[in-house]
């Protein structure tokens, strides 16, 4: 027996708080009856669960690394015709959506899932993955400026974590640096708003590495399926 928002998010039907607030909503049926309270538990072998009066089915799970260009939407559609992420996947043909964001200027590593227990499990702020940015900014960050990203810096929502940062290239005569920032939370453009308020903007920002996995020489546009010991490491409690 398992709880019925597990259930639902590891058959695709979205992320583990989004099915909870189908429930809540009185949107999920199970054996044609509705059901509202969190944590209900059931057989996915057994009882017959529907959402919006249709049942779900089990599916395959897969899991995609994507090296995603700058320009395109963290989306599955939008509404204006921009490029989104999903257009890169031309040979899949299960339906899965993005693990967190990068936005629209920002490139480079990107997860994609159906499974909504791995997507809620890597985007829970309490697990603090590590994701590291290679940061092009205007200027270049004295120590100083390095050990207040280092320590955590205020934003408009809240100081952050303590951060990883060190150069990775400096170029005098163009005044530019590449810093190297990792950090543990998942905030709304954080690392750029980051390097705003120590007044280094950012001229070009990519994703790297998330947790265990970089992009390896993974072409940009390209994508390609996590291992099962990929899969399993991300999974993994962090100690």
């Amino acid at each position: 027996m398992e709880r019925l928002q597990k259930v639902l998010a590891q058959a695709g039907v979205a992320s583990r708080r989004k099915c909870e607030e189908l429930i809540r909503q009185g949107r999920v049926e199970v054996n044609d009856l509705k059901v509202i309270e969190l944590g209900t538990k059931v057989d996915p072998q057994v009882d017959i669960i529907k959402v919006d009066g249709r049942a779900i089915k089990a599916q395959k799970h897969i899991y995609l690394l994507l090296n995603k260009p700058k320009g395109v939407i963290t989306s599955v559609s939008d509404p204006k015709g921009r490029k989104i992420v999903t257009d890169f996947l031309k040979d899949v043909n299960e339906r899965v959506y993005p693990v967190g964001r990068l936005d629209y200027d920002t490139e480079g590593l990107l997860l994609l899932t159906n499974d909504g227990e791995f997507a809620y499990r890597l985007m829970h702020p309490r697990h603090h993955i590590p994701k590291t940015y290679l940061a092009t900014v205007k200027g270049v960050p004295h120590g100083s400026d390095l050990e207040k990203l280092a320590n955590g810096v205020m934003l408009d929502d809240g100081m952050t974590a303590p951060a990883e940062v060190e150069y990775h290239d400096i170029d005098p005569e163009n005044n530019t640096a590449v810093l190297s920032i990792t950090i543990y939370e998942g905030r709304n453009r954080q690392v750029r708003r980051m390097l705003e308020a120590i007044r280094f903007p950012v001229v070009r920002l990519k994703r790297i590495r998330f947790g265990s996995l970089g992009l390896d020489g993974l072409q940009r546009g390209k994508y390609r399926h996590l291992t099962p010991q990929e899969v399993k490491d991300l999974m993994k409690p962090i100690s």
